[in-house]
């Protein structure tokens, strides 16, 4: 059974914070497919054309919810206006709550292109990086093509838990018991079995889709016949997620957003790699899995961090990865020079 590289950082301290507003700094990290112990390739036995998601158990199907506006998405949208790999200009300075540095116009994207041009040049992997510094807006973002998505793995973990937090509020509801134990499993230790248990809660591919639409991830379609870890999904979307639930324009309630960032703030040790390399971490949820006809690794990390009293929101996600661990390097190497991208 693979195992996550030996030589990870601990897990950082998570330093809770007040609800945030659209122009506050904040990075999640969050990741993909895990279990307590890492990858569980004997987890299902499918055909070639499904994968062996780590720590995938069986899982089940089902039903939808209406759509609603989100105020997340103009704030997203006007920082990522098209999934063009064409870059376009950063917007114009904002005053920042740090005085450290100044915010210098640039095209950031040409700027990230440069910053990972070697790395991508040693690589036959695919990959896609969207970042935000969230405190003045700036902006960059490689390899988003129209079109392009890749399987989400376990980073839809965090999906699946904004989806259970908005059916209890239409529901006008607290989680139950078992529901808090296992959104618990599901995202600090990344247990898959507990997954498939609000797989079914949530309505299966037909419920996130649904609440997708209200979150205003347009780029994000649910795993079909119950393989949730096939998802569909983009970098910039993951942005879209993260906002709603480290931004206070969102669909999610205060306390449904605080208690899904208590969650991500307390990833289990083991599984702190990945955007984490980036700066502190805040939160984090990562993904990798094996695609059983090629042999290849999907490696996925979502969440934020803070660098020099800005936070950023970093969403990393590649697949073609020969192993897990270059895969797990070749996304750190991109976290970093994404962040930098907008620290330079």
């Amino acid at each position: 059974m693979p195992r996550i590289p030996s030589a990870r950082r601990p897990t950082s301290s998570v330093r809770r914070r007040p609800a945030l507003s659209t122009s506050s700094a904040v990075v999640l990290l969050m990741t993909g497919c895990a279990v307590v112990s890492g990858f569980d390739a004997s987890a299902q036995s499918r055909p070639e054309s499904e994968l062996r998601v780590g720590g995938l158990g069986t899982l089940s199907l089902p039903a939808s919810a209406p759509a609603s506006p989100s105020g997340v998405v103009p704030l997203l949208q006007t920082l990522f206006p098209g999934t063009s790999s064409v870059p376009s200009p950063s917007p114009s300075p904002q005053a920042s709550r740090s005085t450290a540095r100044a915010v210098v116009p640039a095209n950031r994207d040409a700027l990230l292109s440069a910053k990972l041009h070697k790395t991508m040049a040693s690589t036959s992997a695919s990959l896609s990086v969207a970042v935000v510094d969230l405190d003045d807006t700036s902006r960059a973002q490689y390899g988003v093509k129209a079109g392009r998505t890749y399987d989400t793995a376990s980073i839809v973990k965090v999906d699946i838990l904004a989806t259970l937090l908005l059916k209890a509020q239409d529901e006008h509801r607290g989680l139950t018991a078992a529901e808090k134990s296992y959104a618990s499993s599901m995202i600090r230790v990344s247990d898959n079995a507990a997954t498939d248990a609000l797989w079914g809660i949530i309505g299966g591919a037909g419920g996130l889709d649904a609440a997708n639409r209200r979150l205003g991830l347009k780029g994000t379609t649910a795993g079909a016949g119950g393989l949730w870890g096939l998802t569909q999904t983009t970098a910039p979307d993951q942005l879209i997620l993260l906002s709603a639930v480290f931004g206070e324009e969102s669909p999610l309630t205060a306390s449904s957003r605080s208690y899904a960032r208590t969650l991500m703030g307390r990833i289990a040790d083991g599984q702190d790699w990945g955007v984490s390399a980036a700066g502190r971490t805040v939160g984090l949820k990562n993904g990798w899995l094996p695609r059983s006809a090629t042999g290849l690794w999907d490696i996925n990390s979502i969440g934020e961090v803070s660098v020099d009293g800005h936070a950023y929101l970093v969403a990393v996600v590649s697949k073609g990865n020969v192993s897990m661990g270059s895969g797990i390097s070749l996304v750190e190497r991109a976290a970093k020079s994404a962040v930098s991208a907008l620290t330079t």
